[in-house]
């Protein structure tokens, strides 16, 4: 127990001097330097939590990674602009949001903005839905059905129940809690369910902090460089790469699944981009739109899901055993 708490007070440290010094990198726009903290600090803080429970791993590794990445999304932003985010908003945001637009922040303290309050309803809504998938999940333990079909079935409740908590759940809290401070803050996953297309899905519905991520800090500097088409599948490789630090890394296993996934899916969103271009229809259906879109965020989801993730992260996380 003394590791752990040594650990984690190494971690708070980490993150500390990041924030600090990410700063003064934003001010000078340090983009090397904000990119090799990146780096130093994810080997560290994985060198440090190597011993510890996967979950603990993986906790200390995505908020190490969010960490830096805001220091890069916001250098990157402001670059070759006036700086007008002080210190206290850059701090607010980078401790309080998950977000990775900083913009938002330079109102903070401002009047309370519309919308605060029904975000902040609905977020409890999703979590109570959340934690009553969870108890189902309990409940399906003891069906005497055939363990392939119950490992498939609880893990797909608990993925749809963690997902309600966390990405509807407190996002949408957070959300709604910083617009009674005056700033803009938004859903960070906005009805995924309506989504006609991967396009429209992985470009404006699902995950807007890794849409924000990728986009500032991968697709824009490099569309000019390398083409619209090698940057955007540039950007999906990224996503699988932080995919593959927050799901293959922690349990040790899985490396390469997640950043396959998330290849696909990129292939995909340039296969769409190819069928408009060439005025082909079939996705401007609604229901072959919805079929296609579906099936394939759905088929390839063992990839990014993996089985050690879900048996070493998932199921404990919530106590489920089978």
């Amino acid at each position: 127990m003394e590791t752990v708490w040594l650990d984690l007070f190494y971690w708070v440290l980490i993150n500390v001097l990041m924030v600090l010094l990410g700063y003064v990198f934003i001010q000078r726009s340090l983009m090397l330097q904000s990119w090799l903290m990146l780096i130093i600090s994810i080997l560290i803080i994985h060198l440090i939590f190597l011993h510890q429970h996967p979950i603990l791993r993986m906790l200390a590794l995505i908020a190490t990674t969010f960490t830096a990445m805001k220091v890069i999304a916001v250098a990157e932003s402001y670059k070759g602009k006036s700086l007008t985010l002080t210190f206290k908003q850059w701090l607010t945001f980078a401790c309080g949001w998950a977000g990775m637009r900083a913009q938002p922040f330079e109102t903070l303290g401002a009047a309370r903005l519309p919308n605060a309050w029904p975000m902040i309803r609905f977020g409890i809504s999703r979590i109570i839905a959340g934690l009553l998938l969870i108890l189902l999940a309990h409940e399906l333990v003891l069906l005497p059905l055939d363990h392939t079909l119950l490992y498939i079935l609880i893990s797909t409740v608990l993925l749809i129940a963690l997902s309600l908590i966390l990405h509807f759940g407190l996002l949408s809290i957070s959300a709604g809690m910083w617009r009674l401070s005056g700033v803009n803050t938004y859903p960070l996953f906005k009805q995924p369910l309506k989504s006609k297309s991967l396009t429209e899905l992985w470009g404006k519905r699902w995950n807007i902090a890794f849409i924000e991520m990728t986009t500032i800090t991968i697709f824009r500097p490099l569309k000019h460089k390398i083409g619209a088409g090698a940057a955007l599948l540039l950007s999906f490789a990224f996503s699988g790469l932080l995919h593959e630090l927050a799901l293959s890394v922690p349990v040790n296993s899985g490396y390469g699944l997640p950043m396959l996934y998330f290849i696909v899916q990129g292939v995909l969103v340039l296969i769409e981009k190819a069928l408009a271009d060439k005025k082909i229809v079939f996705l401007q259906n609604k229901v072959t739109a919805k079929i296609w879109t579906l099936f394939w965020i759905v088929a390839p989801a063992p990839l990014l899901f993996h089985a050690q993730f879900i048996k070493e992260i998932v199921w404990p996380l919530v106590g489920v055993h089978l």
